[in-house]
């Protein structure tokens, strides 16, 4: 499961910050075979990129959303911007907000640093991955 590799990629030792920790966990579990620059995009998401904007662990999960289910562009069909919707939603649903300075302060600390929006985002991301892939597989 996702959770699983959020648990291992987003601890102290790989020091990344949440929208990388979720590019990489969710390279490893669906096998996403992303290169090094592909990682290395998510390195500006971190922190609500950088001025506690929306949280980085939303920003990761688009980018795994786009990666995974367009084909070529965003504009080929509606389904991104569906898949973003949704996946907007149930986050601000989980935990209240999308804003990275308000969750900071309601939920981070230094030990936890980031793990609950984390945590959120990989659940959300994983329920939304696996009903996305059966669907592929429908049509």
């Amino acid at each position: 499961m996702l959770s699983d590799q959020i648990k291992k990629y987003y601890d102290k030792k790989y020091d990344l910050n949440c929208a990388e920790a979720i590019m990489y966990a969710a390279n490893e579990e669906y096998d996403l075979n992303l290169n090094k620059q592909t990682f290395k995009t998510m390195s500006a998401f971190g922190g609500g990129m950088g001025i506690e904007s929306v949280c980085g662990a939303i920003t990761g999960a688009l980018a795994v959303l786009g990666i995974m289910f367009t084909k070529e562009r965003a504009h080929e069909s509606d389904r991104i911007k569906r898949l973003d919707v949704e996946f907007f939603n149930a986050f601000v649903e989980e935990l209240g907000t999308m804003d990275c300075k308000v969750l900071k302060q309601k939920y981070r600390n230094d030990d936890m640093r980031c793990s609950l929006m984390v945590d959120k985002a990989a659940m959300i991301l994983d329920k939304m991955v696996q009903r996305e892939r059966v669907l592929d597989k429908d049509h």
